[in-house]
């Protein structure tokens, strides 16, 4: 009766190699056109040299989008389909699509034809190059999205906001074509939001704990298919958003300068007061001053907390 054969010492053992890129690509309803997208980004990714995953995210569409996905599959090696049972929101899918990704850099796009993701190697090449860099952010240079004459003033306004709160100039808030360090960024998944918002989390995230991010300006295209971006909602959650990363990081960058303000107003018309009717306060004058010791106090006790945390 003969025995199985042992592997003798010293035999080599084949073990997958994890890719070196992870792209993430959210499909939600992009029937039409999400295998041009797929074969765009293989195309380029296979002509690059850097060993890669594309993993296409179904976010629980109500077309025929997994089924060209899954149909197309066998003609991309590359590419790992996951599919959602139910819709989770770009945010969700970018979110879980880091923490599964295999590769060291993790690049995030759209699958709407609007990014210029044959470009996609030219982002995790100045990762490579330079070590410094831990995000690498496709900064565009024009706007061909939805409701243009509301949006474009919208976004700026946002990222003027985000830009004096971060301290620092912003190119582009809110791009969904990225390249970064899956170890730096890892942290910060949790934080996420489920919508659109995301990308300018990710942007905050990195920039306020000092992580350095490098604007590539790139083309915009008109999106194919029917855009998802809500006005009034999005641009509702991107502001907040804005505020709430800040306040995550450094709550003293919001609420300090309205305590201060409020001091010094409650101080001056104290004075005012004093020389008007001497040792008597108004109500108001009490309500400013104190309300702006209030919020002073509140501020340095969220410092402290964020200060305290251990992440």
């Amino acid at each position: 009766m003969s025995t199985p054969e042992t592997p003798q010492s010293g035999t080599a053992v084949e073990v997958e190699q994890a890719p070196y890129v992870t792209i993430v690509l959210p499909c939600y309803n992009e029937q039409n056109h999400v295998l041009d997208e797929v074969e765009r980004i293989t195309k380029a990714m296979d002509s690059s040299g850097y060993t890669y995953e594309l993993v296409a995210v179904d976010d629980c569409s109500t077309d025929a989008t997994l089924a060209k996905l899954q149909e197309a599959a066998p003609h991309y090696p590359n590419m790992r389909i996951r599919a959602f049972h139910r819709n989770g929101g770009s945010g969700t899918v970018r979110r879980i699509g880091t923490q599964e990704a295999r590769g060291e850099i993790v690049v995030w796009t759209d699958a709407d034809m609007t990014y210029p993701n044959e470009r996609i190697p030219e982002l995790v090449q100045i990762l490579e190059k330079d070590q410094t860099v831990d995000q690498v952010v496709g900064a565009r240079t024009s706007e061909e999205g939805s409701h243009k004459l509301l949006r474009v003033p919208a976004k700026w306004v946002i990222r003027k906001v985000a830009e004096k709160l971060a301290g620092q100039k912003i190119p582009d808030l809110n791009s969904g074509l990225r390249a970064f360090r899956k170890s730096v960024a890892r942290p910060y998944l949790r934080l996420l939001p489920p919508g659109f918002s995301c990308v300018t989390t990710i942007t905050l995230s990195f920039l306020s704990n000092q992580h350095d991010v490098y604007y590539l300006p790139i083309d915009y295209a008109k999106r194919a298919g029917k855009s998802k971006f809500s006005f009034v909602s999005d641009a509702y959650r991107y502001i907040l958003q804005v505020l709430r990363m800040i306040m995550y990081f450094n709550p003293l960058k919001v609420l300090m300068p309205p305590a201060l303000w409020l001091v010094g107003i409650g101080f001056a018309k104290g004075v005012w007061d004093m020389i008007q009717h001497p040792f008597y306060f108004p109500a108001n004058t009490v309500m400013i001053f104190l309300s702006g010791m209030l919020i002073g106090s509140v501020a340095l006790l969220a410092d402290l907390i964020v200060r305290s945390r251990g992440e």
